[in-house]
């Protein structure tokens, strides 16, 4: 298991949406989600949350869904269309925000100065639906709600493999019981993430029960990979680059 500190990669500009995008999250979560509390947790959930077979009108209206506690959706004609937006800025816990907004941050600020703000904020929206497409095509006829940044968090990591692959990520490593710090290439780094997504996403194609959305990571990684040279901006990442060159350049002095 590894866990990103860091990176070797200042920013040129200040990361204006990446912090936008983490402070709404965090909003979401304070007020309407209640900091997880069990009644904001599960409504917000049920109304704002993607439910596939219910957006794709193929689940039985009526059916109720166990959410938390003793509280369950209980399923609707069709969902809103909106739900596909609205799921990415859920979350189902401490921890599960918590990890999605620290891997926003650290490969976030990057991406974003290489693209701007505006076209970040464009492309993060397109990885987060694209993610939730791919997620609701491997059970289109799911009952199990998706909420979560990761999707669209998956196609910001893809971006950054492609524009940084060789920049380092000091990474806090478990092995068992031992656990140290590494500093790998972005490209190992994200690949070895990228490839436990997709090996943990085969055994769940046939699972009805929930849990992690790993295609919907697949998905997202996926677009960020392919439609990162639409966004990025050539002299916006040469001057990335050109900063990022001078900062290990003064270090190594």
């Amino acid at each position: 298991m590894m866990i990103p500190l860091r990176d070797e990669n200042p920013t040129v500009r200040m990361p204006i949406a990446t912090l936008l995008l983490v402070g709404l999250n965090i909003l979401i979560w304070v007020f309407v989600q209640g900091l997880g509390t069990t009644e904001s947790l599960a409504r917000s959930i049920c109304t704002l949350g993607l439910i596939p077979g219910e957006l794709l009108g193929l689940a039985i209206p009526g059916t109720e869904v166990p959410v938390t506690g003793n509280l369950a959706c209980v399923l609707g004609d069709q969902a809103a269309f909106y739900t596909p937006l609205t799921s990415m800025f859920l979350h189902g816990g401490w921890l599960h925000i918590i990890g999605n907004m620290w891997f926003l941050w650290i490969f976030g600020d990057n991406v974003e100065d290489a693209m701007g703000a505006g076209r970040f904020v464009v492309f993060y929206l397109i990885c987060g639906l694209a993610a939730a497409t791919v997620q609701t095509a491997t059970d289109p006829e799911s009952v199990v709600p998706m909420v979560g940044a990761s999707g669209a968090i998956g196609g910001v990591m893809g971006a950054y493999a492609r524009l940084y692959p060789r920049t380092h990520v000091h990474t806090l490593l478990f092995l068992g019981f031992f656990v140290t710090t590494v500093a790998v290439p972005a490209v190992y780094m994200l690949g070895y993430w990228f490839l436990i997504q997709f090996l943990s996403g085969l055994p769940a194609l046939g699972d009805t029960t929930g849990g992690v959305a790993f295609w919907a990571h697949v998905g997202g990684f996926l677009c960020g990979l392919l439609l990162v040279p639409l966004f990025q901006r050539p002299e916006y990442l040469a001057e990335h680059k050109g900063q990022q060159a001078r900062e290990i350049s003064r270090y190594r002095w």
